[in-house]
């Protein structure tokens, strides 16, 4: 992997991500002709004293671009005449700060990771070279912000169809680097404490997994150096955790075999997702990488997993957050997990 580092006209950081010496004599240098004014996000995170949470402030997100037409899309490359947040003619992964974050400067970062060049793809249409390169700039990514000071967890993810809220077409992530602990996290690090002290020291995530494998209605797809299952208690109608078999913490502990593995594994689920209803229709997700804190006492007992999940129940139906969900965050999922994994069992390709 070759990283080129640079800056746009209003100094956030662009960075280009090119498999060995693959782009030639491309320009990564090229400049940002736009002339905008520097970036100067306002953002304030707030303390919910009532659960302990926190909850960012973000009014400039207000005005962020929502759903351009392709020729105004920022996230292409800059041909024609036509300026975007890429300079560069073309590229093959571009991860560059958000002009419209949710966290900034003292309150952390996030990051616009673009897949490809190409407008009209998606990650599930990616070749296993390209995935492989994703995975290496989510992973360099992820060391980078974790030395940060202030930054307490990394958090890499991908919100793909309007129906997940996304505000542009190009196939794109995000990397948020977060100045606290999510509420999540911290919800698993507590289970596995208590599950640690009741069982003598044993591991949750080792022990979740296992119970997986003995069961084995649940499993997805089984590789040498990843595990892909539907949950026991799975909350969305189509759920999908991935676990390399090997636990680490976060993405920069991933062994070898397991980032050569992990292109052909993950893109078959992304494909088995489109693939679930048969209409044709891209499915709607989000994917979600769980990384341990960056300096958590416990980060060692955290297991690296992805969550993939589809807000589509069935062809041409979504399952709505409502009352119960919403206003109690307990989950009515109506799809029977055992149910959801044979289904995306069968979907399997050629």
């Amino acid at each position: 992997m070759k990283k080129t580092a640079t800056r746009l006209s209003d100094g956030r950081e662009l960075l280009y991500y090119d498999s060995h010496d693959s782009h030639g004599n491309a320009d990564r240098d090229a400049p940002d002709l736009r002339g905008l004014p520097p970036a100067a996000p306002a953002v304030e995170v707030r303390h919910d004293v009532l659960l302990g949470e926190h909850v960012a402030i973000a009014s400039h997100r207000q005005d962020r671009t929502h759903l351009p037409p392709e020729g105004a899309c920022p996230l292409c490359p800059s041909r024609d005449g036509r300026l975007t947040e890429i300079p560069a003619a073309d590229y093959e992964v571009a991860v560059l700060e958000n002009r419209f974050p949710s966290f900034a400067g003292a309150t952390g970062r996030c990051e616009v990771v673009c897949f490809t060049a190409d407008h009209h793809a998606s990650f599930a249409g990616l070749g296993e070279d390209r995935a492989a390169l994703v995975l290496a700039a989510w992973t360099d990514r992820t060391a980078a912000l974790s030395a940060r000071p202030g930054v307490a967890q990394v958090y890499c993810f991908e919100n793909r169809g309007e129906e997940i809220g996304v505000t542009l077409a190009h196939p794109h992530g995000q990397i948020y680097a977060y100045p606290f602990v999510t509420p999540r996290t911290a919800r698993m690090l507590e289970t596995a404490a208590a599950h640690a002290a009741r069982t003598g020291g044993r591991n949750l995530f080792d022990d979740a997994v296992a119970r997986e494998y003995a069961d084995g209605r649940r499993i997805v797809l089984d590789g040498d150096h990843w595990l892909a299952h539907v949950p026991y208690a799975a909350r969305w109608p189509y759920e999908v955790h991935l676990h390399p078999r090997r636990r680490v913490p976060d993405l920069t502990a991933l062994g070898d075999a397991a980032r050569r593995e992990f292109p052909r594994v993950y893109l078959d689920l992304l494909r088995r997702f489109d693939r679930l209803f048969g209409d044709g229709r891209p499915t709607p997700y989000v994917s979600a990488w769980h990384q341990a804190p960056v300096r958590h006492p416990h980060r060692a007992e955290f297991a690296l997993h992805l969550e993939l999940f589809t807000v589509r129940r069935a062809a041409g139906k979504l399952k709505f957050l409502a009352g119960s969900e919403s206003g109690m965050n307990v989950f009515v999922n109506d799809v029977p997990p055992e149910a959801a994994a044979r289904r995306l069992r069968e979907v399997a390709g050629p």
